[in-house]
C-alpha cells in the first residue's frame, strides 16, 4: 500500500521555478468545458529536455485551440515528487495539471514516504507521446543483433556493462527489463546525462545503452553505433528497419518512456473530458506529429480508459522490476 496520497513569454511562477506562458490564441474554438481561470501545467522534469519540449509543443497547440494561455512551471527535484505533490494537493478545478512521464509509475517503488498516491490522488487527462529508446552498441564490437549481444553477455558473465542516465531512470529500467528477460548478468554504469553515457559506448568502454533515438541517430547513420532494437512494442518511425525487442526474440522485454497528463482527483468529469479532447486533437494534428518527430517522440493516442489500463500494467510491471534490480527505495 502506498502512502497517502505540462514558449514564448517567460515569467516567474514561484520562488525557484521559471515557467513559460504559452500562446494565447484569440477566437480559438473548443473553449467549452474548460477551466474557468488560467491553466498552469507543472512539468517535473528539466526545461529543455526532450520530454519538456515535446510536452510544450502539445500545450502550445492546446492553448491556441482553447484561446487561453497555459503557463508551464518546471518543478524539478526529488525524482519529480515535488511537482507531482503540488498537483496532488491543488484545487480540483482543472487549473493545475501535471504533465508527467513514465516516472509516474515508478515513484511508488522508489520513495516510501510519498505524500501522494499516483493512482488515488490523480485523474487521467490523457496520453501525449512516447519516446522510443534504442539499444545501441559500438560498431567496433561487431555485434549486429540483440541475440548476438545476449550471447556475448552470457559468454562473459558479470563482465558486460550497460549505461544509463541514472539509477531508476527510464534508460536504466529499459536495460534491466531487457537483461532480466534475456537472462544474463551485467554491471550497471550510471551517468548524469545521456551524452556522457553515449560517449562511453562510442569509445567501447561501456557495452550497451538504451538511449532516446534523437541523440543516437547521427552516430547510427554514420556507422559508429549499431542499433539492435527499439524498446517500444512497435517499430520507431525514425528507425523503421530496426526491430522491436519482441521481433528480436525477446517478448515482454519492452519498456515505454511516455508523457501523459493528469489532474487532481475529483476534478469535474466535464473538465477532464474537455481537456482530454483538446490534448487528443492537438496530438492528432499533422503540425504536432511533425514537431514530435523532430524531437524523437511519437504521438501516443489512447482513450482515457485505455491509458488507465496501460498505467495499471506499468505499475504491475515496475514493482517486481525495480525489486529485481536490488535498488533500495528512498526512506
Amino acid at each position: 500500500m502506498w502512502n497517502a496520497h505540462l514558449n514564448r513569454r517567460r515569467l516567474l511562477v514561484s520562488g525557484a521555478a521559471i515557467g513559460a506562458a504559452l500562446p494565447f490564441g484569440l477566437g480559438a474554438a473548443g473553449a467549452q468545458n474548460m477551466p474557468a481561470g488560467t491553466i498552469r501545467a507543472i512539468i517535473p522534469f528539466a526545461a529543455g529536455s526532450g520530454s519538456d519540449v515535446a510536452a510544450r509543443a502539445v500545450l502550445d497547440k492546446v492553448s491556441n485551440q482553447i484561446g487561453k494561455p497555459i503557463f508551464v512551471d518546471n518543478r524539478t527535484g526529488a525524482g519529480g515528487t515535488i511537482g507531482a505533490s503540488v498537483v496532488a494537493q491543488a484545487k480540483p478545478d482543472g487549473e493545475t495539471l501535471l504533465i508527467d512521464s513514465s516516472a509516474h509509475t515508478t515513484r511508488p517503488f522508489f520513495y516510501h514516504n510519498l505524500d501522494f498516491d499516483p493512482v488515488k490522488d490523480f485523474v487521467i487527462v490523457g496520453s501525449i507521446a512516447t519516446i522510443p529508446l534504442v539499444l545501441i552498441v559500438s560498431s567496433a564490437k561487431d555485434i549486429k543483433t540483440a541475440r548476438e549481444l545476449v550471447d556475448y553477455a552470457k559468454t562473459n558473465p558479470d563482465k558486460v556493462t550497460y549505461a544509463s542516465g541514472g539509477a531508476g531512470s527510464a534508460t536504466h529500467l529499459a536495460a534491466e527489463r531487457f537483461r532480466l528477460q534475456a537472462g544474463f548478468k551485467g554491471v550497471h554504469v550510471p551517468f548524469r546525462g545521456g551524452q556522457e553515457g553515449m560517449r562511453e559506448v562510442l569509445a567501447g568502454r561501456v557495452d550497451f545503452y538504451f538511449l532516446p533515438i534523437l541523440p543516437a541517430l547521427p552516430f547510427i547513420q554514420n556507422g559508429q553505433l549499431n542499433a539492435l532494437a527499439v524498446s517500444t512494442t512497435e517499430r520507431a518511425k525514425k528507425l523503421p528497419d530496426v526491430p522491436t525487442l519482441a521481433e528480436a526474440g525477446y517478448p515482454n522485454a519492452d519498456y515505454n518512456f511516455w508523457i501523459g497528463g493528469f489532474a487532481p482527483v475529483q476534478t469535474p468529469v466535464a473538465i477532464v473530458d474537455g481537456l482530454h479532447q483538446q490534448i487528443d486533437d492537438a496530438v492528432k494534428s499533422p503540425e504536432i506529429a511533425g514537431k514530435l518527430a523532430s524531437y524523437g517522440a511519437e504521438p501516443m493516442l489512447m482513450s482515457r480508459a485505455d491509458f488507465d489500463v496501460f498505467l495499471k500494467r506499468e505499475l504491475d510491471m515496475n514493482g517486481p522490476l525495480i525489486a529485481a534490480t536490488g535498488m533500495v527505495p528512498e526512506q
